[in-house]
């Protein structure tokens, strides 16, 4: 009786042992998200207005974005993407948003947009193609012809 009861508790652990591997093997499939940037919510951008702010009320409301114009006193970009990372996969970009405000000449707000990865164009920034040396034969190959092509009349 005593076996038998042994034989139970050993059969429930090997279950319990197997159910754990399976979840944690299923744990290990499931994506990882990651989250970069920042972009206001509606209601942030709901207290700017446009033709009334400046950059410094902006910057208070809002707080200095990740990315600014290229030029000095040009549009400020706010940038969030999230990726997904699944195992060994490259990671893929789930979601996108810009916020872009534009400001006037005068330094005031004259424009606020939102855009989304739908709205995105992959824009190619440099296509520089590393030369790869001399095409055709290589260096041993050029020597072994050339080293086949002598013969017993040039060594005299």
């Amino acid at each position: 009786m005593e076996r038998i009861a042994r034989e139970a508790g050993t059969g429930r652990w090997r279950l319990a042992l197997v159910g754990a591997l399976l979840l944690l093997g299923v744990a290990a499939c499931s994506p990882v998200m990651r989250y970069h940037g920042y972009v206001p919510n509606d209601a942030a951008l709901a207290e700017i207005d446009v033709g009334r702010d400046t950059r410094e009320t902006v910057q208070e409301k809002l707080g200095r974005p990740g990315v600014g114009g290229v030029l000095e006193g040009s549009d400020w970009f706010y940038v969030q993407s999230d990726w997904e990372h699944r195992e060994w996969r490259a990671p893929v970009e789930v979601r996108r948003e810009v916020v872009a405000i534009s400001f006037d000449g005068r330094g005031t707000v004259s424009n606020i947009e939102r855009f989304g990865l739908q709205d995105g164009e992959v824009v190619e920034l440099s296509r520089r193609v590393t030369d790869t040396g001399p095409r055709g034969p290589g260096f041993l190959r050029m020597l072994g012809s050339a080293l086949g092509r002598i013969g017993p009349g040039a060594f005299n």
